[in-house]
């Protein structure tokens, strides 16, 4: 099994871990800051470091039962099992990604009752399908979206019981991947204070503190992907 840091801070942008498994195919950590590919977020890079030796990361990718990979870099050195490593995150990387994730979130807000067909996080562009007959005006969803952003509203995360999801289902906006069940426990990240949130979803991905940190936001386009689909495609203004 590999802590997960992140979860408990996602600005957190290396720590010390031992290496409990080195092979090509990836190198497990008994805890790492690294974000495992996963909910249309993609795995971390960067490096990891040890006395004599440096390891590019490509990726991150889930593995068996509860471990993590890090996948090295074509040709990159492996560190020896047992080895302390310091695992630097490619921070500007990874801020861009949880600066979209969020605002990916806020979109989730501004179609309310939309639900999600699909969506892919990217550092320069990011989108989310919408199960939607009609196109949203794009000038009105990019003028939603920054201003919500610009109000610097708090994002954090709470555990509740999974049963949550039993006593109120909307809570999932995505219609083809449903929250992973089975632990008891379901990860909330709630957007905005107050008993109406502006979001409230169930996510393991890694997030802004708050909406400010965002940054202004533009709707590059709207595309029609079927009688029902609309993505929408969304981007850093700087």
């Amino acid at each position: 099994m590999t802590e997960l840091l992140f979860r408990a801070d996602a600005t957190l942008r290396a720590a010390s871990a031992t290496v409990r498994a080195s092979a090509p195919e990836g190198v497990v950590l008994d805890r790492t800051v690294f974000y495992p590919r996963a909910g249309g977020q993609p795995g971390d890079t960067g490096v990891l470091r040890w006395d004599g030796g440096e390891m590019a990361v490509a990726d991150t990718i889930k593995g068996e039962g509860e471990a993590v990979l890090h996948v090295p870099a074509p040709g990159a050195p492996l560190p020896p099992v047992g080895a302390t490593v310091e695992a630097v995150l490619d921070w500007d990387r990874r801020f861009a990604l949880m600066r979209m994730h969020t605002a990916l979130h806020l979109l989730c807000a501004v179609l309310p009752g939309a639900a999600v067909t699909g969506g892919q996080i990217g550092a320069d562009k990011s989108r989310l399908d919408f199960d939607l007959s009609d196109p949203p005006a794009k000038e009105a969803l990019e003028a939603g979206l920054n201003a919500l952003a610009s109000r610097d509203h708090p994002v954090t995360t709470e555990w509740v019981d999974e049963s949550v999801l039993d006593t109120n289902p909307a809570l999932v906006r995505t219609l083809s991947v449903k929250p992973p069940r089975g632990t008891g426990r379901l990860r909330l990240v709630r957007i905005g204070a107050g008993e109406t949130p502006i979001d409230l979803q169930p996510c393991g991905g890694t997030h802004v503190a708050r909406t400010g940190e965002i940054g202004a936001l533009r709707v590059l386009k709207i595309e029609n992907k079927g009688r029902q689909n609309r993505r929408v495609v969304v981007a850093l203004a700087e």
